[in-house]
């Protein structure tokens, strides 16, 4: 048994998936970092910035759209680390496109990161979670995936499957003491983000379409994701939760 909790984050090098990874760190858990190889760099720095406060946190470099990749991470995972308590699928892409012009590629690439990466990196871990009765699955969705807006047809899909995704494995897998849940950031200021943001007039038109009259930032997504993560959420499963300022609200 892991002396403290371990959790597995994907996508973790920026943005949204360095602030949860960061935040998981800073509450006592050991952290497997994930991303492509191109962000080895900026993954190290995380991981750094974990074992700073005292906790353990190696890289898995690869692929979450690859089947194989996903085995190898978790496989490798559980023998770095012994057990997994929680996994957070944050890996994802946005390449903004209207549909009538939008190429098959395109459509599959966001479709296979975005939805189908984190299916897979549940199929990675769910036997040892299941063999544990124990787990914390959380996917990060986003608002998009219940509005939407022009030119992220795909991405929109890609987070609407998710969110009806976690809705049926949060049935399947209850019984065993598992959770299934979703965060749907709103507007939030990340690299990918900023495809949002470019625009002052459309910063300005986001600022004021928020209750709260800001952008996020990473950080503010990091708490609500490690209360799914914790033990204090262990009677929510099959939920989404809007973490957007006051966009969306149901």
């Amino acid at each position: 048994m892991a002396k403290n909790r371990t959790a597995f984050v994907t996508g973790a090098s920026r943005g949204i998936g360095a602030a949860i990874a960061l935040g998981l760190g800073a509450r006592g858990y050991d952290v497997g970092l994930n991303d492509i190889p191109t962000q080895e760099g900026e993954l190290s720095q995380v991981a750094d910035k974990i074992r700073a406060m005292g906790q353990k946190s190696e890289l898995y470099l690869g692929d979450v759209s690859l089947k194989a990749s996903c085995e190898e991470m978790g496989q490798k995972f559980l023998a770095d680390f012994g057990q997994i308590d929680a996994l957070v699928n944050n890996a994802g892409i946005l390449i903004a496109g209207a549909v009538d012009g939008l190429p098959e590629e395109v459509w599959d690439k966001v479709l296979d990161v975005n939805a189908k990466g984190a299916f897979m990196m549940i199929q990675a871990f769910l036997p040892t979670m299941k063999a544990r009765e124990y787990g914390r699955i959380v996917n990060i969705a986003s608002i998009g995936g219940k509005h939407g807006a022009p030119e992220q047809a795909h991405y929109s899909a890609s987070k609407a499957a998710i969110m009806g995704f976690s809705r049926v494995l949060a049935q399947e897998v209850g019984p065993l003491g598992i959770t299934v849940n979703c965060v749907c950031p709103g507007i939030i200021l990340t690299e990918m983000g900023r495809v949002n943001l470019e625009d002052p007039a459309i910063r300005e038109a986001w600022q004021d379409k928020t209750a709260m009259a800001r952008i996020g930032a990473p950080e503010d997504v990091a708490g609500p994701t490690a209360f799914f993560c914790s033990d204090n959420s262990a009677f929510v499963t099959g939920q989404t939760l809007n973490v957007d300022g006051g966009i969306v609200f149901s």
